[in-house]
């Protein structure tokens, strides 16, 4: 497989508007498993040709799809004998401003903050035109600016119970009371978005994003809530009554291992 990427980033260097090709994701990040595709990732100034990249494809799979744009913007190659690849394609400017916002103006988010820094910071060269996406890689690794910190767990704090009023715990209770359980599992999925990013935060680690979240931080976060496992795999199974229970026990849990930050 190294081979075929190797390939295939020599074939996108030939476009003069290709900045770089990396490998990302799961396999860069030591979260992959059988199941998972290869995420590749082309930055460039420009959008490539569809022409360009339906002739890519058809040199090494018989079943693809071009210019899926549900997400991100993307290819989708399925091989023989092989897991699949997965394109992204991205803009030059749009990450550079990815990065000056998040870790230069330590801008938060409702969950997921920094999954653009991890996915930058995990990723392997497999072409960079002039040292270009090096530089991006070299900009983040200065260690976890302390200000981004403290604004993504004051911000997602207040989010999970610190509110006022609408905070993710009193709209869960609400969706409870009025037994609408699409509302309920859609302001849990809210809630544990914001609640990992604050874990992450308060560790000054990148979130690596949405798959196997339990086991990564349990295996790379030096601080953990008590009874994290536990909390997160009983708030699954739980009934209605049990999940604010533990949603509580959740945020005061989390709460006594942050760091002290001034008001």
């Amino acid at each position: 497989m190294e081979s075929i990427l190797k390939e295939i980033a020599y074939q996108y260097s030939q476009l003069e508007c290709v900045y770089a090709v990396v490998q990302s994701g799961s396999r860069t990040s030591g979260q992959s498993d059988d199941m998972s595709d290869y995420d590749i990732y082309v930055y460039s100034d420009m959008e490539i040709p569809l022409e360009f990249r339906t002739q890519l494809a058809k040199m090494y799979s018989n079943d693809y799809e071009i210019d899926n744009r549900y997400f991100e913007t993307g290819d989708e190659w399925n091989l023989k004998n092989c897991n699949g690849l997965d394109f992204m394609f991205r803009s030059t400017n749009w990450i550079q401003d990815c990065i000056e916002n998040v870790y230069n103006k330590h801008y938060a988010s409702n969950g997921y903050s920094t999954c653009f820094l991890h996915n930058v910071a995990t990723s392997k060269i497999l072409y960079d035109k002039n040292g270009w996406f090096k530089q991006l890689q070299d900009k983040i690794s200065c260690g976890y600016p302390s200000e981004l910190r403290d604004n993504i767990i004051k911000r997602n704090m207040m989010l999970l119970k610190d509110k006022k009023s609408a905070s993710y715990l009193e709209q869960i209770k609400l969706a409870i009371k009025r037994n609408d359980p699409v509302s309920v599992n859609h302001r849990i999925t809210a809630f544990l978005a914001s609640y990992f990013d604050v874990l992450f935060a308060a560790n000054e680690i990148f979130h690596p994003g949405e798959k196997r979240l339990i086991k990564y931080a349990m295996q790379h976060c030096k601080f953990l809530p008590e009874h994290f496992e536990a909390d997160l795999t009983g708030l699954f199974v739980a009934k209605n009554d049990e999940k604010i229970i533990i949603l509580d026990n959740m945020v005061e849990r989390l709460r006594k291992i942050l760091p002290a930050i001034d008001s």
